[in-house]
């Protein structure tokens, strides 16, 4: 089956922060946008992608930080769920990445774990993401930002 995306060639990453806000319900403006962003993926309208990196962060930000935590069942199911959901491009880093993380690190002075969820999608040829972080995001070359949550 062919998913589409944003445009017929152009696959959109989802940073953690859009997918929390999916789940989350504290911030209802920004539960919406994000929670409609991502029914499109559900509904198999279109592919978008995700790293393991932003799995994961997703289950301790759900799990730990949010004003009303999931249970780790419920987040841990909804993991599963995505990884498992044929629209969703999982991309997994490598130790090439992990060295391109460090030089854009080096070079951006940007946080590491975001210079790490650069490189993977580089790596993967994924240049778009969603994401609230636009400042962070903007400063790797080559990464296409938007922020779907915003004003």
């Amino acid at each position: 089956m062919t998913f589409m995306s944003e445009s017929t060639d152009t696959l959109f990453l989802i940073d953690t922060n859009i997918l929390v806000y999916a789940y989350d319900t504290t911030d209802k403006r920004k539960h919406e946008r994000a929670k409609a962003l991502l029914e499109k993926c559900w509904r198999r309208e279109i592919s978008y992608a995700i790293s393991a990196q932003n799995l994961a962060e997703f289950f301790v930000v759900m799990t730990q930080k949010v004003p009303h935590p999931l249970s780790v069942d419920d987040a841990a199911q909804i993991v599963t769920d995505i990884i498992d959901f044929p629209a969703w491009k999982v991309l997994h880093y490598d130790t090439k990445a992990l060295e391109t993380a460090m030089l854009l690190y080096k070079k951006t002075g940007r946080h590491f774990w975001d210079a790490l969820i650069a490189a993977t999608m580089i790596q993967a040829g994924v240049l778009h993401i969603y994401t609230e972080n636009t400042g962070d995001f903007a400063r790797f070359e080559h990464i296409v930002v938007k922020n779907p949550v915003g004003e």
